[in-house]
């Protein structure tokens, strides 16, 4: 239920399974580079951009796909990997999730790090988690949760870098003119694992 909800699915670990089926469905390459499903290599052929991932597709707040994150299941680098920047697609004023943490009617919203901190808060009822997208919290992410909560709360990775995201972000909150405050976990390294 959960998966089908979030849209999750799976990239094959394939250089060009989706690349073939797109473009067999008409869509052009050039199309298909733009919006971030293809890369470009060097000497100018395409391949698949996400490969041997749990994938994951962002919405905007309306609903609509706008991009996809990737997770890989093994230690791989990079653990997550995003669409690129698109016309579409601007991972810097978006939230993963918003379009479900939207509805609650707590007027909180608490952000994590990661699409399965988020997927994993929602499965067990905690309905108004969004992520930053693989980002620091962004002055247009907290003018965004602005619309949507009095509060929010940042709940990141228990690790330096989630400590200093968390107050980084607690600064960009309180300039939007939003209550913050910082949710610590002190026997998990994040939400999921929480």
């Amino acid at each position: 239920e959960i998966i089908q909800k979030f849209g999750i699915g799976f990239a094959p670990d394939s250089w060009d399974a989706l690349k073939k089926h797109l473009t067999s469905k008409g869509f052009p390459e050039d199309l298909l580079v733009e919006v971030g499903l293809l890369s470009r290599s060097e000497r100018g052929s395409t391949y698949d951009r996400f490969r041997n991932r749990i994938m994951f597709p962002i919405f905007d707040v309306t609903g609509n796909v706008i991009g996809f994150g990737g997770r890989v299941q093994d230690d791989s680098k990079p653990k997550y990997l995003n669409s690129a920047e698109t016309p579409l697609f601007d991972k810097s004023s978006n939230l993963y999730g918003l379009n479900f943490a939207k509805n609650d009617k707590s007027g909180q919203v608490i952000v994590v790090e990661g699409y399965m901190d988020v997927v994993t808060l929602y499965q067990y009822g905690v309905e108004r988690a969004v992520a930053s997208l693989g980002t620091a919290l962004t002055a247009r992410q907290a003018r965004l949760l602005k619309r949507y909560a009095k509060e929010v709360v940042l709940c990141y990775d228990s690790d330096g870098a989630g400590v200093k995201a968390a107050h980084r972000g607690v600064g960009l909150l309180r300039d939007a003119d939003v209550r913050a405050k910082v949710l610590t976990l002190n026997d998990a390294k994040d939400p999921d694992e929480f």
